[in-house]
């Protein structure tokens, strides 16, 4: 990874990327160690669909009240509480495994863990306008989304490999201390100082501010239907490429490894993309992108052009993504950022395991190809629509 020279120089950026890294792989070790601890102990993947629906509603819960903690209190506190909780929560399962192994605690101890992760993630948003200049906000996104894309691919690998030779009571022992390391380095970070101010409508200011303004209000809307459009894409490529193309399960992991590699080039790309063209066709462009490798994954017979085409997918779709972020980090008052992230997130995430769960449904029935080829041309439509918006116009 090439840093920009100022970015590299500022202590507080680079310790806060360290401990971002730390984290992203902390909670790759959960995501891999936790199931399987769950399987381990009931032998029943229905049991491990219930403790992963018992921690989405938990994150849907915690972001009703995030925003507000966030701007409420000193933000690098509670970062570093948010870290000291889960490696207490963490740090308690393989203690009481050992006592007994018992799946119940899980069932307590990894939904709290997720309010304190929800609360964590818009916390962290809120803190990098209070450390880069605004001018340098989307290239220091970039920079932290590529680290968190290489992350994603090394961590579950690692707490697989963890999983295997130590048990996976070990490997979230192992993502327990990660988040006491974390917390340590989070001490340090300097943020500059902003002004609260107490805003009318408490929990709803912030939901306020984003509908009232004309291109946060448009890109919620938008990015609603994106987000409905695309949940379901990755089940359907897995499924494709399992049940369509009969290919085994290290072709699979491959070419969503292609996928992970395009979001890493999307997010090294997006500073200079949104420099030289402005933020409204810079995600407009990208986003018309994303639909058409969708559309064209649908035609492709071939695996090799199936891993090359998510490769295009998740490098338009994480220039979009990154664009958004900063700009309601630009133009959002910092002290309400903590609630417009949080309104942000709760509004159009909330579509997405509806859209994931139409998708395979109607895949089921109709095939994998003609779903996602519908997918990407409504993609499509929302990149046009979004051609007569503000979005367009802004000059951002």
């Amino acid at each position: 990874m090439v840093f920009s020279g100022d970015l590299y120089r500022d202590k507080s950026f680079v310790l806060l990327l360290g401990v971002q890294t730390l984290s992203v792989l902390g909670d790759a070790f959960s995501f891999v160690a936790v199931p399987l601890l769950a399987l381990h102990a009931t032998g029943s993947v229905a049991q491990m669909g219930v403790l992963t629906a018992l921690t989405g509603v938990a994150s849907v819960v915690a972001g009703t009240f995030a925003g507000g903690i966030v701007d409420r209190f000193d933000r690098r506190r509670v970062l570093v509480a948010c870290d000291v909780g889960r490696f207490l929560l963490y740090g308690l399962i393989p203690l009481l495994w050992w006592v007994s192994p018992v799946i119940w605690p899980l069932y307590v101890l990894v939904p709290l863990a997720a309010v304190l992760g929800m609360v964590f993630n818009v916390a962290y948003v809120t803190v990098l306008p209070s450390i880069v200049d605004s001018g340098d906000i989307t290239r220091a996104n970039g920079v932290l989304y590529a680290t968190y894309a290489a992350a994603g691919v090394a961590g579950p690998a690692l707490a697989g490999v963890v999983s295997g030779a130590f048990g996976p009571v070990a490997a979230i022992g192992l993502d327990s201390a990660t988040f006491l390391v974390s917390a340590f380095g989070l001490r340090f970070i300097r943020l500059r100082p902003y002004e609260k101010k107490e805003e009318s409508g408490g929990r709803l200011a912030g939901a306020r501010f984003l509908l009232g303004n004309p291109v946060l209000r448009t890109m919620t809307i938008l990015l609603t239907a994106l987000i409905f459009l695309t949940a379901g894409l990755d089940d359907l490529v897995v499924f494709h490429l399992k049940e369509t193309l009969e290919q085994p399960d290290a072709v699979v992991g491959y070419v969503l490894g292609a996928g992970a590699v395009g979001g890493i080039l999307g997010s090294m790309a997006v500073a200079r993309v949104r420099r030289r063209l402005g933020f409204g066709p810079t995600w407009l462009w990208s986003t018309m992108a994303a639909g058409t490798a969708m559309v064209t994954i649908a035609l492709s017979p071939g695996v090799a052009g199936i891993g090359a085409l998510m490769a295009v997918f998740s490098l338009a779709i994480t220039v979009g993504a990154i664009c958004s972020m900063s700009l309601r980090q630009e133009i959002t008052p910092p002290h309400l950022l903590g609630r417009v992230t949080a309104a942000f997130w709760t509004i159009h995430f909330a579509g997405g395991p509806i859209g994931a769960a139409l998708a395979t449904f109607a895949a089921a029935g109709r095939g994998v190809p003609t779903v996602v080829a519908l997918m990407g041309a409504g993609l499509v439509l929302v990149a046009a629509g979004g051609v007569f918006s503000p979005v367009r116009r802004s000059g951002l």
